[in-house]
């Protein structure tokens, strides 16, 4: 019988759409996984798991509890509670864990879609697809495979930044006030609600940029359909969590997308540079551990320089320097007020699901932010035409959205 990476590159290849074109072998598990993935965690089995060898590794990896054993000693993960941190694929030794594919819907969806279809890319895109793929040829690559265009997400950084730097204005007005961020990061954020809850009043109540983005996208073109595309895989589940499922209705991991690209025989370097510049500095480094904290603290100071109290931020990136870190502020052992998560280390560009390490990721978002036309989001004529859009006619006005970009944490899930 074939193996799950097995099955889904041959009906990667045969560009399946109907159930009744099967392959001769397979695991109906699986086909169904890859047909169907909305019904499934993000983490699958590629294999059945019974009387685990490893002291059940994946379980006592899973922060959130996701993973179950059956009495009968099989393996199930429940899709209401896995995050999509990829810690249990990590800690099997036997490779019986394997990420959900999204792809053959998805681009089922681009081929039928009556409206306008747009890819949403992650600000740790550039370099992903080699050093001569620049955004531009990137953005034909996309409309070569049925697109309509190309939004860099990093534009919606750049909102969620004059949001994070209102709230930080407002919130924090003694030593003692401090803020969580950020929202970006679906893992760091699931830890706060499910694990540290106490600290939810910390934590301002934003969607993250990939939501901003396809509300807008949805705003503007009802009849829109949204696909996202990055290095993490927690996204996919981000983008089912029920107050936030109307805007993105497919995600996309980097590897995903070149795996695409190779099927289809585009190569992007080859192509024309549609060029076309949204974001600011700030949102492009939202890609990169301390990213977010820069942003916000050189916000706070353009909007409200004479400000006695200035962010003292602090970041961590992976889950175990995460909790660290949270445990120091619940001790009281630190000075700073503006606390910035990532649950993967180097923040988006050590994703999972990257293609590049995080270290040279990194490198290309930094020399990507510098070559920005625009440093900071109030420099961007682009956020104000959104913000336009949004039917806001000043900056401070975003605190009072509670549509768009505003999202009302309940409690512990």
């Amino acid at each position: 019988m074939k193996t799950f990476d097995e099955l889904y590159r041959e009906l990667l290849k045969k560009n399946m759409s109907k159930d009744e074109m099967l392959p001769e072998e397979y695991n109906p598990y699986h086909l169904d996984c890859l047909l169907r993935p909305g019904k499934y965690a993000a983490v699958l089995k590629a294999e059945e798991c019974e009387q685990c060898a490893y002291d059940r590794a994946c379980q006592n990896s899973c922060l959130f509890d996701a993973i179950e054993w059956t009495d009968d000693g099989k393996l199930e993960i429940n899709p209401a509670l896995c995050v999509g941190c990829e810690a249990c694929i990590e800690a099997c030794q036997s490779g019986r864990l394997t990420a959900r594919k999204d792809v053959l819907p998805a681009m089922k969806a681009v081929r039928e879609a009556k409206g306008p279809v747009y890819m949403m890319v992650a600000p740790a895109f550039l370099g992903q697809f080699s050093e001569a793929v620049t955004p531009g040829k990137l953005r034909t690559a996309f409309k070569a495979l049925g697109f309509t265009g190309m939004v860099e997400v990093a534009l919606f950084a750049d909102i969620l930044t004059l949001k994070e730097a209102l709230e930080f204005d407002r919130h924090v007005q003694s030593q003692e006030d401090f803020q969580l961020t950020s929202c970006c990061c679906p893992v760091w954020i699931a830890m706060i609600r499910k694990i540290y809850n106490e600290l939810m009043p910390h934590v301002p109540g934003a969607v993250s940029p990939m939501i901003a983005c396809g509300r807008m996208i949805k705003r503007i073109y009802p009849d829109a359909l949204t696909v996202f595309a990055g290095p993490c895989l927690a996204k996919k589940q981000e983008a089912r969590e029920p107050d936030i499922a109307d805007a993105v209705d497919y995600v996309l991991t980097f590897q995903e997308i070149k795996e695409i690209f190779e099927v289809a025989d585009i190569h992007p370097e080859e192509l024309k540079d549609d060029r076309k510049e949204h974001a600011s500095k700030a949102g492009r480094l939202y890609a990169r551990t301390g990213g977010v904290s820069q942003a916000v603290s050189e916000m706070v100071e353009q909007l409200r320089p004479d400000r006695s109290i200035h962010v003292r931020s602090e970041r961590a990136d992976g889950p175990k320097a995460c909790m660290e870190m949270i445990r120091r502020i619940k001790e009281g052992k630190t000075d700073a007020n503006f606390f910035e998560g990532m649950g993967c280390a180097g923040g988006c560009v050590g994703g999972p699901k990257a293609i590049l390490g995080a270290d040279e990721g990194r490198a290309y978002v930094d020399a990507y932010g510098d070559s920005a036309r625009f440093r900071t989001p109030l420099e961007n004529p682009y956020v104000r035409k959104i913000l336009e859009e949004m039917g806001l006619s000043t900056v401070e006005e975003l605190l009072e959205d509670d549509g768009l970009i505003t999202r009302n944490f309940s409690g512990p899930e």
